[in-house]
């Protein structure tokens, strides 16, 4: 691999599922071929027959293998990948796997590891199989590409390339680095939710009665599959421990400032979240702009939001996120209509003009 070819094709995609599928979407949507394997063949079908490629033959010679199959199943794919390409132009292998570090320790010793570059598209849904994908996932989304020492400089440009035909946005970190921001920004982030709903399960319905936009916000996650995420920890278990002790040491904290009525203690570390918050990149990557949030109740009806956003549009302000929190005892929903703060008043009093109610 010593030249730097232009990622044409054809793409074999190793697993069929959401990940897989949306992947082979986005690059027939760019006009690259796609070859699909999957040990389901069911998913295979489904796949083709959604315009994502066709199923891989043996005289097929794939010029980038991608490997998106469950965690634990990474290792053994990808060195599979890598022996049955070695003799047939010795295609480049990615993986789309949520931890890096593992399937690369996984091949110490391969001699074909320098075609391998580990990458992750920041992309995904909770739900799952071919019949989910989409072309448009991965569009605007970071996608890290981890090169190893060892990577093949081809290689790792092709996989780029691979991210950047599905719209996403590549970001170049090693494998170590890698599974320490994704311990932070996705993997405790998530244990936490779990530990947040199952205070839920056993609730009594009065208390649910009450449930509010704000548990949904924080639990959503939750809903993941555990398996999946049980093999995504399990994976990543030195960087999520590390951080967790972390976490531990600050329950510990927000415990005693309650039982003693620390209140100064305990408006600190509330501090330290908004802290949090305002460190998360704002559109686009940018700094975080100040925002206001506008509260119209929307009855619902069909076509009731539609009306709402487009009488938004109408006042030349752009909504810029928005939440719905559903009242359980009146046919109304709370619409949080999240904008620049400069345009929060003048969205109000056109709105109100236009006959919604809303919640000052």
């Amino acid at each position: 691999m010593s030249e730097t070819p232009r990622l044409t094709g054809p793409v074999e995609i190793v697993g069929t599922g959401l990940l897989g599928t949306s992947i082979a979407l986005a690059l027939r949507r760019a006009g690259v071929e796609v070859l699909l394997s999957d040990v389901s063949r069911e998913h295979v079908r489904t796949a083709s027959g959604l315009g994502a490629g066709r199923a891989r033959t043996d005289d097929d010679r794939p010029q980038l293998v991608v490997v998106a199959v469950p965690p634990d199943l990474l290792g053994p794919v990808i060195a599979d990948a890598l022996e049955r390409t070695k003799d047939i132009g010795g295609a480049a292998v990615t993986d789309v796997g949520s931890v890096k570090t593992a399937p690369l320790g996984a091949l110490v010793g391969n001699p074909e590891v320098s075609r391998y570059v580990g990458s992750h598209p920041m992309a995904g849904s909770e739900r799952s199989g071919p019949l989910a994908a989409s072309a448009a996932l991965f569009d605007g989304r970071p996608w890290a590409v981890t090169p190893h020492p060892d990577s093949d400089a081809t290689a790792v440009h092709l996989v780029e390339e691979l991210a950047q035909l599905c719209g996403a946005v590549a970001v170049r970190l090693s494998p170590a680095e890698h599974d320490r921001a994704v311990a932070r920004i996705s993997h405790m982030p998530h244990l936490l939710a779990a530990l947040v709903a199952a205070r839920l399960a056993d609730a009594p319905t009065d208390h649910l009665a009450l449930s509010g936009q704000g548990v949904r916000d924080v639990t959503r996650v939750a809903a993941g599959s555990p398996t999946l995420y049980g093999q995504i920890v399990s994976g990543n278990a030195a960087a999520v421990g590390e951080l967790l002790v972390e976490v531990k040491a600050d329950l510990d904290k927000l415990i005693a400032a309650i039982t003693r009525g620390d209140r100064q203690g305990l408006e600190g570390l509330l501090a330290q979240g908004v802290a949090g918050t305002l460190a998360i990149p704002g559109k686009h990557g940018g700094p975080v702009r100040p925002t206001r949030s506008v509260f119209v109740s929307v009855p619902d009806h069909p076509g009731e939001l539609a009306r709402l956003f487009a009488d938004a549009g109408e006042s030349d302000v752009n909504i810029e996120d928005v939440h719905i929190d559903h009242d359980p005892g009146r046919p109304v929903g709370l619409v949080e209509l999240v904008v620049d703060e400069t345009r929060a008043e003048h969205l109000l009093s056109s709105l109100e003009s236009r006959g919604w109610v809303t919640h000052r």
